[in-house]
């Protein structure tokens, strides 16, 4: 079972990435925790990265192909994985059809997390509260709604042409918005 979650930040991704991970035993793959990881561990990658990410800018395609070819080489996304932040340009969204074509695997759905960003904005000056997050700032975050419906909003049609996206209301309670995944999952199973 092969998911990526598309939609604005803030709409929930991370929160249902990690649900729809634990649920079905694969691994939620999450480019924003892993960027965040390598800034933390003051890698290579992460000094290389931090000023870009705390700008709220977009991170290098080539770095973003590069990280997440050799995550979906590792065990335990054999059977399948959730991938959320990535791909977030149509360039990206190229490499990953590529880069599953090389390693015979496709995407069996794409969730699309519909939210209104203004609810989105709400949500991620919360979590930098809540969490100490140095890239959620007022600036950053605007920087990054724009980048999302200049460049990944684009992405909902991409999908859609190929008939397997989902809308999700990801306006309700985490465990409404898991309930619709779970019930999407189920009926994509039966067919």
């Amino acid at each position: 079972m092969n998911i990526l979650l598309l939609g604005p930040q803030g709409a929930g991704k991370g929160t249902q990435g990690r649900l729809i991970a634990d649920a079905n035993g694969i691994p939620h793959i999450a480019t924003g925790d892993m960027l965040r990881q390598a800034i933390a561990a003051d890698t290579a990658l992460g000094r290389l990265v931090k000023p870009i990410y705390d700008a709220g800018h977009l991170v290098p395609d080539e770095l973003m192909v590069a990280l997440i070819r050799e995550r979906l080489g590792q065990d335990d996304a054999r059977e399948g994985f959730v991938l959320d932040g990535f791909p977030r340009t149509m360039r990206q969204a190229e490499a990953l059809d590529e880069m599953l074509r090389e390693i015979g695997r496709d995407l069996g759905v794409v969730f699309e997390f519909q939210l209104e960003d203004q609810v989105g904005r709400e949500r991620m000056l919360r979590r930098a509260a809540e969490e100490g997050r140095t890239d959620d700032t007022p600036g950053a975050i605007n920087e990054r709604l724009r980048l999302y419906h200049e460049e990944t909003e684009p992405l909902i049609e991409y999908y859609r042409t190929r008939g397997n996206l989902v809308g999700i209301h990801a306006d309700r309670s985490v465990d409404e918005v898991f309930a619709e995944i779970q019930q999407a999952l189920e009926q994509m199973a039966v067919r």
